[in-house]
């Protein structure tokens, strides 16, 4: 690396710091993160690629994707409100950002779906922490080659000059508050005048230097195209299963599996039950179980597509068909969580938790279709699969906005029913109370509605809006509020 600070790297440094100030501005202020984080992200990808407006991107097709993900996600924060997204999302979104960076300015040759991109993405923050580094011990070596020789001597003079009044200025200041009373009060009153500089706005001030040299460090490093190909697809794992003992696994789990799916075919999906449960019982005992099962045995086929050893055509086939017929029987094992979980919430109604498993089912089941195949097509590649139907998961249930569903939801159940859990609509951010304003319209009569209602309004009145916090749902929610007149 050649030690010159250029002038582009002067001005890149300038924007990193005034990115430093935003970023302070749109996350450490404001009652909570709204609008903010999209004006943020566009505000980091303007500098970016103006930064890299002549680098050649590698991975674009992915690189596109992942930040269409990126923005459908800081979108969230805009246009509803979904607490345990807003919460996850500040952790995720700027590890898809960091991952998008490292994907489209490495080597066209570097795989993104082998462990070694995560060695590479820690081996540029160390390079970036010792180009940053490098530029602070820099700095002062630069400045002192670009001042004349005389002009340094006058610096050096002056400096020597205070260092000798000290003890001069500390007796005569002592003679002088002695004289004049007013002056000493003046004198002694100096402190006061710096408690402008609290220790929240050192604190913000060392926050905005930590984000400007982290993000100068990190884009400058990944400014310099990645020349070392990591080869990682030629290597062979050092660790593999014996085919003996994977087959013999195998036969073992597909026939505890097998009793199981006979006593589900014979119990659950023919609609009768032995004893005293009901089917909602029946649901709540053994959902997350089979869900966690399910998990399992995806986690299972997987090892084994990977690790398993290559070697005769026979046991490689009975291999195949031992897994084919533990994907086919974790999906009986995925429709019957699938059931119980429906079941369990036509008797006790509809929560978050709820709605996104049933989500992450559907996730599982498109997966486990997939992994079918490539069982028998090993040119597939599971991994890349996974990651990239994962990532349009997680950006899709952020975009439809899963409260929203499970309000409606609630609110049907109510309608055919008259069963609602006013506290729990309550729970569920700006979306939930757009749903009891909703039912308060229908039927002000419900027990408690009014109540959390007028506590919800007394909330809003006192709270003090800010730009960073703005959010459409939370605009919408704040505005029938005030219209809303309550018993």
């Amino acid at each position: 690396m050649e030690k010159v600070i250029s002038k582009s790297d002067w001005l890149f440094l300038i924007f990193c710091f005034l990115l430093g100030i935003f970023a302070e501005e749109s996350f450490f202020r404001g009652n909570e993160i709204g609008i903010s984080y999209l004006i943020f992200v566009v505000a980091f990808y303007s500098v970016f690629y103006w930064r890299f407006r002549r680098f050649s991107f590698s991975h674009q097709r992915l690189g596109w994707l992942v930040l269409i993900c990126i923005w459908l996600l800081a979108l969230g924060y805009f246009t509803h409100h979904t607490t345990f997204f807003c919460v996850l999302n500040v952790l995720i979104i700027p590890i898809l950002v960091m991952f998008h960076l490292l994907l489209i300015t490495s080597s066209n040759y570097m795989k993104w779906n082998k462990l070694s991109f995560i060695t590479y993405g820690f081996s540029k923050l160390l390079e970036a922490l010792k180009y940053n580094w490098w530029v602070a011990t820099a700095l002062p070596l630069n400045a002192k080659k670009g001042m004349e020789q005389s002009n340094l001597m006058v610096i050096k003079k002056v400096i020597i000059g205070l260092i000798l009044s000290i003890p001069i200025l500390a007796i005569v200041l002592a003679l002088l508050m002695s004289a004049d009373l007013k002056f000493k009060q003046l004198v002694e009153g100096f402190p006061n005048w710096f408690h402008v500089i609290s220790a929240e706005t050192i604190a913000r001030v060392l926050i905005i230097l930590i984000i400007t040299v982290l993000f100068f460090g990190i884009l400058q490093v990944l400014l310099l195209r990645q020349k070392k190909i990591i080869e990682s697809q030629t290597k062979v794992f050092p660790f593999q299963i014996d085919r003996i003992i994977a087959l013999t696994f195998l036969v073992v789990l597909n026939l505890v599996y097998l009793l199981f799916t006979f006593v589900q075919f014979k119990y659950f999906f023919g609609g009768t039950l032995q004893g005293d449960f009901t089917f909602a019982q029946y649901a709540r005992k053994g959902f997350f179980e089979l869900l966690f099962v399910s998990v399992i045995n995806l986690s299972v086929v997987t090892v084994m597509l990977t690790f398993v050893k290559q070697e005769t055509l026979i046991l490689k086939r009975l291999i195949q068909i031992m897994l084919s017929i533990l994907v086919l029987l974790s999906a009986v094992i995925l429709s019957s969580a699938f059931l119980r979980l429906g079941m369990y919430e036509n008797a006790y109604g509809f929560t978050f938790t709820r709605i996104l498993a049933h989500t992450f089912m559907i996730f599982l089941a498109i997966v486990f279709a997939y992994t079918f195949i490539q069982i028998w097509i090993n040119k597939l590649s599971l991994s890349h699969f996974m990651l990239i139907t994962a990532l349009v998961y997680y950006a899709v249930i952020n975009t439809v906005d899963l409260d929203q569903l499970v309000v409606s939801r609630n609110i049907d159940r109510f309608k055919e029913s008259g069963k609602i859990d006013i506290q729990y609509m309550n729970s569920l951010s700006y979306t939930g109370i757009s749903g009891l304003i909703y039912l308060y319209e229908k039927d002000p009569n419900i027990p408690d509605l009014a109540a959390t209602l007028k506590q919800r309004q007394d909330q809003f009145n006192l709270e003090e809006g800010s730009w960073q916090s703005f959010n459409l749902k939370r605009q919408q929610v704040k505005q029938e509020l005030q219209y809303l007149k309550l018993n």
